[in-house]
C-alpha cells in the first residue's frame, strides 16, 4: 500500500513538471515562430476553403454531365447548337473568301488596264510613266490644286542594318577600339 501512495504522490509532481517544461517550451516557441504560425495557419484556412469550393464545383459537372448523358434530348440539342454554330462560322469564312477573290480580281483587272496603256503609250511614243499615274489623280479629284506631281521619295537603302546596336560591339567594321592594359606600364 505505501508503494501505491508514492506512485500516486509522485505522479502529480511528474505531471506538474510536464505541464511546466510544456508551457515553457511552447511559449518560447510561440513567442519565436508566433506570426509565421498564424500566417501559415491562415493560408492553410484559405487553400483548404479554394480546394473544397473547386472539388464541390468539380462535383457538380460531373453530376450535371452523368444527367445530360442520361437525357438523350438534351444532347441531341447541344450537337445541333454545335452543328449550327459551326455552319454560320463556315458561312462567314466563305464570305470573307469571296470578298478576298473579288478584290483579287478587281487588282488584277487594274493591273491589266494599266500595262494595255502602257504598252499603247509606249506604241504611240509617249511617256507611259504619266499616263500611269493620271488613274490616280482621277481618283482624287481636289485633293492637289496644283499642277505639279508630289515628289516620289526614292528607296534608300539604311545606313546600317537593322540589327545595328553600338552597345554591342559587333558590327562595328574595322575600326574596334578596345581598352589599354590595366596595371603599371610595362618597363623599368
Amino acid at each position: 500500500m505505501e508503494r501505491d501512495e508514492e506512485q500516486l504522490s509522485a505522479r502529480p509532481a511528474l505531471e506538474t513538471e510536464g505541464l511546466r517544461f510544456l508551457h515553457v517550451t511552447m511559449g518560447s516557441l510561440l513567442a519565436t515562430y508566433g506570426w509565421y504560425i498564424v500566417l501559415i495557419g491562415i493560408l492553410l484556412f484559405v487553400v483548404i476553403q479554394k480546394l473544397s469550393a473547386r472539388l464541390r464545383a468539380l462535383r457538380q459537372r460531373h453530376l450535371d454531365r452523368a444527367a445530360a448523358a442520361m437525357e438523350p434530348d438534351i444532347v441531341v440539342k447541344q450537337q445541333e447548337a454545335l452543328a449550327a454554330a459551326r455552319l454560320k462560322m463556315q458561312e462567314e469564312l466563305n464570305a470573307q473568301a469571296e470578298k478576298y477573290k473579288e478584290k483579287l480580281r478587281q487588282l488584277e483587272e487594274e493591273k491589266r488596264r494599266q500595262k494595255i496603256e502602257m504598252w499603247d503609250s509606249m506604241r504611240e511614243g509617249r511617256s507611259y510613266r504619266g499616263n500611269a499615274r493620271k488613274p490616280q489623280e482621277e481618283d482624287n479629284p481636289g485633293s492637289s490644286t496644283s499642277s505639279v506631281p508630289p515628289k516620289r521619295k526614292p528607296d534608300r537603302k539604311p545606313l546600317r542594318g537593322g540589327g545595328y546596336n553600338p552597345l554591342s560591339g559587333e558590327g562595328g567594321g574595322a575600326c574596334s577600339w578596345r581598352p589599354g592594359r590595366r596595371g603599371p606600364s610595362s618597363g623599368g
